[in-house]
C-alpha cells in the first residue's frame, strides 16, 4: 500500500527542550508504522526556552525536514527586562509582584503581538509553503500550537489549497487558556484573537485537542474537535523500577518534574508540610521536597519563608532521560494546574509519565478537572483543590507510613490506552475515517 504523506508545522522540535516537543516528535516516530510519511517543517533559527539535545535520539535519519528563517522580538525584550525571558515559556509575574517593566511588557505581548510573538513567521511560511505545496502532494496538513501564530500558517494555506486536509492541534487553549485574563488586553485584541481563534475552529477540518473538557468547548464554538490526550513512550516503562513491597527510596521523596510557575503555586501544601515537619520529628528527618525543573523565584523565596528549605533540593533542568530516572527515584510525585474553574480541561502532559512509573501522585486543581478523572480511573493517586487543608494532611501522613512499612502504591491501571504508539494509531483512525 502506498504510504500517505503529512506534512507537520511545528516551532518546537528537537533540541527544544520541555513538554512541546514531546507530542509530536512521537508521532512522527510512530506514524510511518502506520502507513504514514511525515515531513516537518520548522524555524531554522528559534529561540527555544530551554535545549534538550537527547531528544534528537528519536528524530529518524530519514526524516524530511523543511527549515526557514524566523525572526522573534524576544531578545529586544529581554533587554527591557531579565525577567521577559518567561515570555518565552508563556509565564510572567502575576499580582503584587509585577514590576511596571512587567505589566508594560505583559501589555506589549498580548496588544501588539496576536495572537503571539511568533506571529512574524506566519506571512513568510504561508508564501514558501504555498510554492512547496504546487511542487510536492501532502494528504494531510498539521498545524500545532501554542504558539497559535502556526494555526494561522494553516489558516493561510487553507485558503489558498480549500481540497488540503488540515487538522489544527491545539496542546493548550488559546483565549481559554488561564493567563489569557492576565494580558492586559484591549477590547479591540481581544476581539482580533477571539476573531481568529473561530477562523481556525470553522476552518480547520478537524481541530485535536488534549483533555476531554478542551475537546467539548472547541466543538461549542464551532470546531470539530477530537481529544486525543498526551501519553507516555516506552522510554518510561524501560525505566520502570521495581514497585511494591521494597522502597526505593532512602528519603520520603515528593518530586516535581517540570516548569513551575507562580499562577500553579500550591501554596497550601508547602504550609501543610511546614506544619507535619513542625509536628513529627521523624517525619522531618525522612521528608526530601526535590525540583527537577525550573521554579519561579517568587516560589523559591516563598519556600524558604516558610522554613522547609533544609529539606529542599533543586536539581533544575535536566535531559529527559535523567528527569525519568529522577521519576522513578521518587515516592510521590506532584503535578500542579491553574486553580480556575475554566482550567479544568488542562490535563498536563507529565501525568502520563507518571502514570508509567507505577508512584503515587499527588494533583492540585479545580474540583471535577479531567485530571481527576483519569485519576480515579488509573487509581494512581488522589487529586485536591487548593484550599483544602485535612484531606491534604491525611493523604501525606497515609503515603508516608505506606513507605516507612514498604508497602508502595501499585502499578496504575489501564495506561495502555495512553502510550505514544495506542495515541498515534487513534490519530490515524481518525485521519483514514474523516479523509
Amino acid at each position: 500500500m502506498k504510504q500517505k504523506k503529512i506534512l507537520i508545522i511545528s516551532y518546537y522540535w528537537p533540541p527544544a527542550g520541555g513538554p512541546g516537543v514531546q507530542r509530536w516528535l512521537k508521532f512522527v516516530k510512530y506514524l510511518p508504522d502506520f502507513g504514514w510519511e511525515p515531513t516537518v517543517f520548522i524555524p531554522e533559527n528559534p529561540s527555544y526556552p530551554i535545549v534538550d539535545e537527547t531528544l534528537q535520539k528519536d528524530v529518524s535519519k530519514n526524516l524530511k525536514m523543511i527549515k526557514t528563517k524566523i525572526w522573534e522580538p524576544y531578545q529586544l525584550a529581554e533587554k527591557f527586562g531579565k525577567d521577559n525571558k518567561k515570555f518565552k515559556a508563556g509565564q510572567f509575574d502575576v499580582g503584587e509582584n509585577q514590576s511596571w517593566k512587567a505589566k508594560l511588557s505583559i501589555f506589549v505581548r498580548g496588544n501588539f503581538f496576536i495572537p503571539d510573538a511568533r506571529v512574524f513567521w506566519v506571512k513568510p511560511s504561508v508564501e514558501f509553503l504555498e510554492k512547496y505545496l504546487k511542487a510536492n502532494h501532502y494528504d494531510v496538513l498539521i498545524t500545532t500550537g501554542p504558539p497559535h501564530s502556526l494555526h494561522l500558517i494553516g489558516l493561510g494555506l487553507k485558503k489558498k489549497f480549500p481540497d488540503l486536509k488540515w487538522i489544527a492541534d491545539f496542546r493548550d487553549p488559546w483565549t481559554e487558556i488561564s493567563y489569557y485574563k492576565h494580558l492586559k488586553l484591549t477590547k479591540i485584541a481581544d476581539r482580533k484573537h477571539r476573531k481568529l481563534e473561530s477562523e481556525v475552529f470553522k476552518n480547520a477540518d478537524i481541530t485535536l485537542a488534549t483533555s476531554y473538557t478542551d475537546a467539548e468547548n472547541f466543538r461549542k464554538k464551532g470546531a470539530n474537535a477530537f481529544c486525543i490526550t498526551n501519553g507516555f513512550d516506552s522510554e518510561v516503562e524501560s525505566q520502570k523500577s521495581e514497585v511494591g513491597s521494597k522502597n526505593s527510596t532512602n528519603k520520603f521523596t515528593l518530586s516535581y518534574v517540570g516548569v513551575l510557575e507562580q499562577l500553579r503555586d500550591p501554596g497550601n501544601l508547602w504550609w501543610t508540610l511546614y506544619e507535619i515537619m513542625c509536628e513529627n520529628e521523624e517525619f522531618s528527618n525522612d521528608f526530601e521536597l526535590k525540583f527537577v525543573g525550573k521554579v519561579d523565584n517568587k516560589i523559591q523565596q516563598s519556600l524558604f519563608h516558610i522554613g522547609i528549605n533544609q529539606n529542599i533540593k533543586y536539581l533544575g533542568y535536566l535531559p529527559h532521560e535523567q528527569a525519568l530516572q529522577e521519576m522513578q527515584n521518587s515516592t510521590v510525585l506532584l503535578m500542579t494546574n491553574f486553580p480556575e474553574e475554566s482550567s479544568k480541561g488542562i490535563i498536563p502532559g507529565k501525568i502520563f509519565e507518571y502514570l508509567a512509573t507505577g508512584k503515587t501522585i499527588l494533583s492540585f486543581g479545580p474540583k471535577d478537572a479531567d485530571v481527576e478523572k483519569i485519576l480515579n480511573e488509573t487509581k494512581a493517586g488522589k487529586h485536591f483543590g487548593y484550599d483544602e487543608k485535612e484531606n491534604l494532611k491525611n493523604f501525606i501522613l497515609e503515603s508516608y507510613q505506606n513507605w516507612k512499612s514498604g508497602m508502595l502504591n501499585q502499578n496504575a491501571e489501564n495506561i495502555e490506552q495512553f502510550s505514544r504508539k495506542n495515541l498515534t494509531q487513534k490519530l490515524v483512525d481518525l485521519m483514514n475515517k474523516w479523509f
